[in-house]
C-alpha cells in the first residue's frame, strides 16, 4: 500500500482497506434475515392482513365519516365533553402520584445494589414484572366488579398497573446511577438506607422525574381507555356516543381529548424544561 502524494504541503494518508466479514458471519446473518422473514410471513398470515379488504371497505369508512362531519360543538355536547376530558384528566394524574411511595419501595428493592439479598431482589422483581404483564384494562374490569362503575376504579387501574412499570424504569435507573458516591459512603460505615437516600436518590432524582412526567403523559391517555370500559372520564361518552350510533358527539370527544393531549404535552415539556431534564 502506497501513501498518496501530497497536495498543497498536506500529506494523504492512505485508506485503509474495508474487513472482509467471514462466511460464518455472513452465513449467520442470512439465516437470522431469513428466520425474521418467516415470522414475518406467520404473523402476517395469523392477524389475516388484507390491504384488500381495506381497499373494499373504503365505502363503509366514507358513511361513518360522513355521520361523523360535522361534529356537535353546540354548548350542551361541549360543556359535557369538557368536564368528561377533566375527569380523565384527574384519573391520570392520580393514576401516576399515588403510585409513586410504592413504586419508589418496590425500585429500590428490585436495584441490585439496593437490595439487601437476591431473595428480596427476585420477589421485588416478580411482583414488578406481574404487574406491568396485567393491562391496566384487565384490572379496570376488576375494579369496576369491586367498587362499582366511575372514575374510581380507573384510579385504582393506573395505579396498580404503574406500580409495575414506573417501579422497574426507576430500578433500572438506579442501577445505572454512577457509582462513586454509594462507594464512597459504604467505605465510610453507611448502612444500605443510608447509601440509598443520600447517594443514589439525589443522583438519579433528575431521571426518576422525567419517567414520572412520562407516565403521566401515558397515564393520562390510558384513562381514556379505561373509560370505555367504564372507568368513568370522556371515553365513557365516546363508548355511549358510538352505541348510539351519535357519531357528530362521538367527533366532538375525540376533538376535545386532542386538546387535552396536547395540553398535557405542552405542560410536561414545560415542567422538563423548569427541572432541566429537557436539552432543548
Amino acid at each position: 500500500m502506497t501513501t498518496a502524494p501530497a497536495r498543497d504541503g498536506v500529506r494523504r494518508l492512505p485508506v485503509p482497506p474495508r474487513p472482509r466479514r467471514s462466511p460464518r458471519t455472513v452465513a449467520t446473518t442470512a439465516v437470522l434475515l431469513l428466520l425474521m422473514a418467516a415470522v414475518h410471513a406467520v404473523a402476517w398470515d395469523t392477524t389475516e392482513m388484507s390491504f384488500t379488504a381495506l381497499a373494499e371497505g373504503w365505502q363503509g369508512m366514507a358513511s361513518f365519516l360522513d355521520e361523523a362531519f360535522p361534529p356537535r360543538l353546540d354548548w350542551a355536547v361541549l360543556k359535557t365533553s369538557s368536564a368528561a376530558a377533566l375527569v380523565t384528566l384527574w384519573i391520570g394524574l392520580l393514576g401516576t402520584t399515588l403510585s409513586i411511595p410504592p413504586s419508589l419501595a418496590l425500585a429500590l428493592l428490585a436495584a441490585r445494589d439496593v437490595a439487601p439479598n437476591t431473595w428480596v431482589y427476585q420477589a421485588a422483581r416478580s411482583v414488578l414484572s406481574f404487574l406491568r404483564s396485567v393491562p391496566d384494562v384487565v384490572f379496570a374490569l376488576v375494579f369496576v366488579t369491586a367498587v362499582g362503575l366511575g372514575p374510581f376504579p380507573g384510579v385504582l387501574a393506573l395505579v396498580v398497573h404503574n406500580v409495575g412499570v414506573m417501579g422497574k424504569l426507576w430500578a433500572e435507573a438506579i442501577e445505572d446511577a454512577d457509582p462513586g458516591p454509594s462507594r464512597a459512603l459504604r467505605s465510610a460505615g453507611a448502612s444500605r438506607a443510608q447509601v440509598a437516600l443520600h447517594a443514589l436518590l439525589p443522583t438519579v432524582t433528575p431521571r426518576l422525574a422525567g419517567l414520572l412526567l412520562y407516565r403521566l403523559d401515558v397515564n393520562v391517555r390510558a384513562s381514556l381507555i379505561l373509560g370505555l370500559v367504564g372507568a368513568g372520564g370522556i371515553g365513557f361518552l365516546i363508548n355511549q356516543s358510538i352505541k348510539l350510533f351519535r357519531f357528530d358527539e362521538m367527533l366532538t370527544h375525540i376533538l376535545v381529548v386532542l386538546v387535552l393531549i396536547v395540553a398535557v404535552d405542552r405542560l410536561s415539556a414545560t415542567v422538563r424544561r423548569r427541572l432541566a431534564l429537557d436539552p432543548k
